[in-house]
């Protein structure tokens, strides 16, 4: 991250302040994503909507391999 220290500036504070506030936003973004999903625990946790996901995301596999097996170089 040199490129967002100012010249001039003390180069390990302000690299301890960026690293500070970049661990910070990760854990409010984190929590946030806790809680906004909290509600919805019940739902995804239902064997219905597991095995819909579970094939959507297998479709999601199949068709990146496919792509990957017909991709010519």
């Amino acid at each position: 991250m040199p490129q967002f220290i100012p010249a001039g500036a003390d180069v390990l504070r302000f690299s301890l302040l960026l690293a500070g506030i970049h661990a910070l936003l990760g854990v409010a973004w984190f929590a946030l994503l806790v809680a906004a999903t909290r509600p919805l625990a019940r739902w995804l946790s239902r064997p219905a909507v597991m095995r819909g996901l579970d094939r959507m995301t297998g479709a999601v596999f199949i068709a990146f391999g496919l792509r990957l097996a017909l991709e010519k170089r």
